[in-house]
Formats: C-alpha cells, structure tokens, sequence
C-alpha cells in the first residue's frame, strides 16, 4: 500500500501509534494488518479503553469465570488479564521494535493505576512490579506527569524502564518532565549502568485543552482563536524539547547512547463536530514525534488525511496565538491543572466501572 496515507506520514519521520487495544483486534489479525498496511508502530492504552474492551464483548469472560474463586484481589485479577494482552501485541510488534533502528519504535504501554496519580512511592513500586511481571522489552509503563509522580518518573528512568509520561497539558510541566527524565538518565550513568536501551515519551494532550478553552475565547470575542489552543502549545512544546535535548548536559549522556524522549500527541481524536476528523493529526506532523490516535481517527486519516510537514511551521503564528490567550487573561497553567484533576478523575472512573464488573461476574460465577 504505496499510496496509504497514514503510512506516508512517516517519511516525514513521525511513527503513529494506536490509542487502542483489545482481545478481537489481535485474534482477528486487524492489528498485525494494521501494522503492514499503515506502518502502524506502537499501541498505547488506558484504564477508559480497557474498561470499554472488557464491557463490549464476552472475550475476557471465560477468564475471569476461571480465576473467580482465586485469591486474587479484582484489582489484582484484571491487571493479570491486561498483562497477558499487553504481551501479545508487544510480540507482534517485535518486528517493529528490532527493526533497522533496534528500539526506535515498536512500543506498548500499560498504565499505572489512575488511584495512584497523585502517590510517589506506590506508583514506582507498581510500575516497577509491572515492569518485571510484563517481561517485555518493547513495554512502556505509562507515569502520569503529575508533580508526586515526577520522582516516581525519575526513579523508573533510573531503574531502566521505559516509560510514557502521560497526561500532560501544560508546558511548565512538560519542562519539568524532560528533567526527571534526564535526571533518571544521570542517575543510572552515575551507577555505572547502561542508559542505551532506555526510551520515553511525553503524553501531551491536545483536543481536551481546546474542548475547556474554546467557550473561554469565544466569551472573550476571540471566536477566531477556536481551536487553535492546543496546536500552538504543542508546537511551543516542540520548541523545549530541541532546546533541552541538545546542549553540553544532553550531550553527555547522547555520547553514552541515550535517546531523547520524544513527545507524543495524544488525545487526538476531535470532540468537536464542526472540526475536520483529521485535524490534530495533520497540524502536528514532524520529525522525531508519536502520535498516537483513535482507531476512527486512523481510519479517517487513511481514507482523506492530509500528509505535509506541519508541525515546524507556522511558529510565529502559534506565539502570537498564545500570547493573545494570555492577554485575554486566559491562565494556560490554571487550564492545564484543571484539565489534569479533570483526566485522573476520567481514568478512575471507567477504572472503578471494571473493577466492578470484574467483581459481578466472579460473584456471578460463584452462585452458579
């Protein structure tokens, strides 16, 4: 498929990812498809797409009848069941992940626990439990970005792990991020270990900050801002990490082999109807970038996407976006701190639901 055009966005050096993951797209071989036709290179997932994999079909039921009298917590039931998922699609992307560039890509993330986003110590102790129980080199632990979680961020960089900083909306967080990364980085190179093999992402989210400030600007009569939010932060974004992944203190751990962490857009499916399908996928394409997308998202790409190098364009244009939300009195950072509080709540909550199914079918299970 030559002319597939989510296959094409990587000529311009940006891997896409698929913000999805469940039993059926493995069994029926749709995402080893999707990796040959549309050059598809990663998977991400979360406690909401989980949650609608185990509610939308019966593919998990057998399991769970089989484990129902175990003394496995639900808690400690489901991570079990995603762990087995998240190895499969992490050997069928192998291929991806020792490719010319052994590690350059081919990655699949599994989320923490959203009821620890804001506790340092339990986070590292799960991701790092996870880490070993998953066993699989191309797995990214998903960290939230919040500040407790910074060293927990830290301290899994350090430890060797991959990881991917999720849920980051603001670029005062984003900066701070790119420092427990590189920090971790120091503190494995100062114990004499490899930092060679290690790779991360950072999560910044992108139609969520439009959907909150969009009615914020058009109150303000800026209604020819709608929309424009989002792209003009990631591309400032953008801007940190060339400016903080080069320089003498990068340097240093580049010469040892250390891999600069990439930013990956996420959230980008289109909440609002009245904006192209496509539209975050196509502002952002670039060099050195993930974007990790919906399945619908995808799909919509491959039939009308637009592929252009974008996401070094326009720079002005997005610096005056931004100052003029400011001058509007628009505070990107309160934003970006609501939006936070708002996502941890959005991930417990679709949590909680599958816990609670879990918990209804092995009761279920148990009066038969």
């Amino acid at each position: 498929m030559a002319d597939n055009k989510v296959k094409e966005i990587y000529n311009y050096r940006q891997s896409i990812w698929l913000d999805f993951i469940d039993r059926a797209i493995m069994r029926t071989g749709k995402l080893e498809r999707m990796i040959e036709d549309d050059g598809l290179r990663g998977v991400t997932s979360n406690p909401a797409i989980f949650e609608k994999a185990f509610a939308s079909s019966a593919d998990y039921d057998e399991d769970i009848s089989a484990r129902a009298d175990s003394e496995l917590s639900d808690e400690q039931l489901f991570y079990e069941l995603a762990i087995s998922d998240i190895r499969k699609a992490a050997d069928l992307f192998y291929g991806v992940y020792n490719g010319k560039v052994v590690g350059a890509d081919g990655f699949v993330s599994l989320e923490v626990s959203p009821e620890l986003a804001l506790e340092t110590e339990d986070t590292i102790s799960q991701a790092l439990d996870l880490w070993q129980r998953v066993d699989r080199k191309n797995v990214m632990i998903k960290i939230p970005g919040t500040k407790p979680c910074l060293p927990a961020i830290r301290k899994a960089i350090a430890a060797g792990l991959n990881v991917n900083v999720t849920l980051l909306f603001g670029l005062e967080r984003y900066e701070a991020v790119t420092d427990a990364i590189i920090t971790g980085l120091e503190d494995r190179l100062a114990k004499g270990e490899p930092v060679s093999g290690i790779a991360s992402v950072a999560s910044f989210f992108l139609s969520r900050i439009d959907i909150l400030v969009d009615p914020m600007l058009e109150e303000k009569g800026l209604k020819d801002l709608k929309g424009e939010t989002a792209i003009a932060l990631a591309k400032e974004a953008y801007a940190i990490y060339k400016r903080v992944f080069s320089g003498e203190r990068w340097q240093q751990l580049a010469d040892q082999g250390a891999k600069p962490q990439r930013l990956l857009w996420a959230s980008t499916g289109v909440k609002d109807t009245t904006v192209k399908d496509t539209k975050y996928v196509e502002a952002l394409i670039g060099p050195d970038t993930v974007n990790t997308a919906p399945l619908d998202t995808i799909n919509a790409f491959r039939d009308h996407g637009i592929v252009n190098p974008t996401l070094e364009s326009g720079l002005e244009t997005a610096g005056n976006t931004l100052r003029q939300v400011k001058n509007a009195g628009i505070d990107l950072e309160a934003v970006s701190q609501q939006l936070e509080t708002e996502g941890i709540q959005k991930f417990k909550e679709p949590y909680q639901k599958m816990l609670q199914a879990i918990a209804a079918k092995r009761k279920k299970k148990k009066e038969l």
